[in-house]
């Protein structure tokens, strides 16, 4: 029995990171005076998962204009204000409202000829060209590839589990790992975001510097308090990683005794 008790900590942890994929991971709210709490309980709120960012808000009954069955659309609010100092439109991933092709955060601008003067075309309509920083576009891919990357980590759950070799070890940390990767890529766009605030030349708030916004607890940007907290996904992200570590460590010291 003693022997198989890694392969019951793998099950665990295989369950856990396919159960990662399709529940929310973290929440980012802002809170201002502008968005009460009778109407906006938890702020300007949206919630982020392995494959896009979805909104956050629950629903005003206050506001019948925004008291739909999918409640009220902070992430479109947010894009609003972080478009507002200048920033990029936040990238939604899998829940992009658009044709993939022609996701929501692309960014164009017109064509300009040397003396900075708009150039058309034939048909009298400015040239528009596609100025969406590379950056996005990653994010993009992904998010959209996630289910794909995901299956990747299951498998590799999987191989580990079914196979006797020590070496294979390092399939059960890819696994493991789920929780680090979405912090490496949550932390490195928030500084990307907050440093790239370049975009309608810098917004109204002109004089707002580049900044790295809150990854976790409360901030503050301009008049807006920032809230970042892990949502119950990252704790069984979590809950993988120590799944595939004990894993691991079993599965290793039963190949020392045999």
């Amino acid at each position: 029995m003693k022997s198989k008790t890694y392969i019951i900590f793998s099950i665990i942890g295989i369950a856990l990171v396919a159960l990662t994929y399709f529940v929310p991971i973290w929440s980012v709210a802002l809170q201002s005076i502008q968005y009460p709490k009778n109407m906006y309980p938890k702020g300007i709120r949206i919630v982020f998962k392995y494959n896009g960012v979805y909104n956050g808000c629950q629903g005003v009954a206050e506001r019948e204009e925004l008291a739909t069955n999918e409640g009220a659309d902070c992430l479109v609010e947010m894009n609003a204000i972080n478009h507002f100092i200048g920033m990029y439109p936040i990238v939604q991933g899998r829940n992009n409202p658009k044709d993939m092709s022609h996701p929501s955060f692309y960014v164009f601008d017109t064509k300009k000829d040397e003396e900075g003067h708009d150039i058309y075309d034939e048909t009298g309509q400015k040239v528009r060209v596609n100025v969406t920083p590379q950056a996005l576009k990653v994010l993009n891919t992904l998010m959209v590839s996630s289910p794909y990357i995901f299956v990747f980590f299951v498998l590799c759950g999987i191989f580990f589990m079914a196979t006797p070799r020590r070496l294979n070890g390092l399939a059960a940390w890819i696994a493991a790992l789920t929780p680090a990767y979405f912090l490496a890529v949550y932390i490195f766009y928030l500084y990307w975001y907050g440093h790239n605030l370049g975009l309608h030349g810098g917004g109204a708030f002109a004089g707002i510097k580049p900044f790295m916004p809150t990854v976790f607890g409360e901030g503050k940007v301009a008049q807006f308090t920032t809230e970042s907290y892990p949502m119950f996904g990252f704790f069984i992200a979590l809950g993988a990683f120590v799944s595939f570590v004990l894993a691991f460590l079993l599965k290793r010291k039963t190949l020392k005794t045999n």
